[in-house]
């Protein structure tokens, strides 16, 4: 059965298709853009599985690198969400460059 290409998906970064027009060439913005969701997802993650050191610490010590841990993810998070945010926007049409 053919697929069908309603131009939803999404290419990995650095690989291209064969198919008509752009669509073969990965455009550098796009890249970046997909970059920027992986490290989202990887800081998510990371997130998810800080937090449960916190509810699992055997120790007050333990208990406080992890607190330690949490507050630098999700500082880093932050910002990554604020430059998807700003990428998101650029992406627009008729948006406004600086």
């Amino acid at each position: 059965m053919p697929s069908v290409d309603n131009d939803m998906s999404v290419e990995p970064a650095g690989q291209t298709d064969s198919g008509p027009g752009d669509r073969g060439r990965t455009d550098p913005g796009e890249a970046a853009f997909l970059d920027l969701h992986r490290r989202r997802e990887a800081l998510e993650r990371n997130l998810a599985l800080v937090q449960v050191r916190l509810r699992c610490a055997p120790d007050a010590a333990e208990a406080n690198r992890a607190k330690a841990d949490e507050g630098g993810l999700l500082r880093d998070l932050d910002q990554v969400l604020t430059l998807i945010r700003a990428a998101e926007y650029r992406r627009r049409p008729g948006a406004r460059q600086w």
